[in-house]
């Protein structure tokens, strides 16, 4: 039986951490990696420095000093060229291709939802508007496209839904990727596709689960006070081909570290 492993990872500047995307091929060996934030506008990818991982199929969507996604792939695809362009800002927050994967076409979209600032009020904080808007648009293009087949959606969605997700329910309800118009939001988008959680399908929601944690705390480990805002969703029918995932913590303690780590999930295709 074949398998596909996807991996997603928010970088946080794709040619300041290329050597630790190195290291996540080889600590997770996947066949596809999903980046967001690389920071680096598309005639800058280090595209030399990609293949040499391994990865001779590359798209990306990048932007001078912000944004940016891109996909690393080990198997041929088709990048998707009608996708919308969210909230009509231009500014590389989403990827879609078509995976030439066994038993047919897999249709993958890396997401760089944006994060929404500090201050959880629209009227005081356009950023946040922004975020809403963004997950709205994102949930009426999910309902429009009718039902979801073979298709697997990654990326850093800034949003931590459960309570098991944030190191503190209660005081992070009115903290900007735990609030609840947010966590509403992202449910809503989720229903709209059926998407199935591909990473609570192995972590029961009553245990904690992250995958980042603040550059803002002294000693990040000790203080374990994480979030899960990195995400894998696939279609209900590939619910059942789910084999195994992986979230690479030790990622978050090397030198020059993303404040994210790797998620990774195998599909058994």
């Amino acid at each position: 039986m074949a398998s596909l492993r996807i991996a997603t990872w928010n970088i946080n500047s794709v040619r300041l951490r290329l050597p630790l995307l190195g290291e996540v091929a080889r600590s997770l060996e996947p066949d596809i990696i999903c980046l967001q934030e690389t920071k680096c506008p598309d005639e800058l990818l280090p595209l030399d420095g990609l293949k040499a991982l391994g990865f001779p199929y590359v798209a990306a969507r990048g932007m001078k000093g912000y944004n940016g996604v891109a996909i690393l792939s080990r198997i041929p695809f088709e990048t998707r060229t009608n996708d919308p362009d969210w909230c009509l800002k231009g500014d590389c927050r989403h990827l879609g291709i078509t995976l030439d994967a066994p038993g047919g076409p897999i249709e993958l979209h890396d997401f760089y939802v944006p994060a929404g600032g500090d201050i959880p009020d629209r009227a005081a904080n356009p950023k946040f508007g922004h975020k809403l808007d963004f997950v709205a648009e994102a949930t009426t293009w999910s309902v429009a496209r009718g039902e979801n087949r073979r298709s697997v959606m990654v990326g850093d969605l800034n949003i931590a839904p459960l309570e098991q997700d944030v190191w503190s329910h209660k005081q992070l309800l009115d903290v900007v990727s735990h609030t609840p118009v947010e966590v509403a939001a992202l449910g809503a988008w989720q229903r709209a596709g059926a998407w199935h959680d591909a990473v609570r399908h192995f972590v029961p929601e009553d245990q904690k689960l992250y995958t980042w944690w603040s550059y803002r705390a002294r000693d990040w480990l000790a203080a374990d006070r994480g979030r899960r805002l990195d995400h894998v969703w696939v279609s209900p029918d590939l619910a059942g081909t789910l084999r195994s995932h992986a979230i690479l913590k030790a990622a978050r303690g090397w030198e020059k570290a993303s404040d994210h780590v790797p998620v990774m999930i195998e599909l058994a295709l």
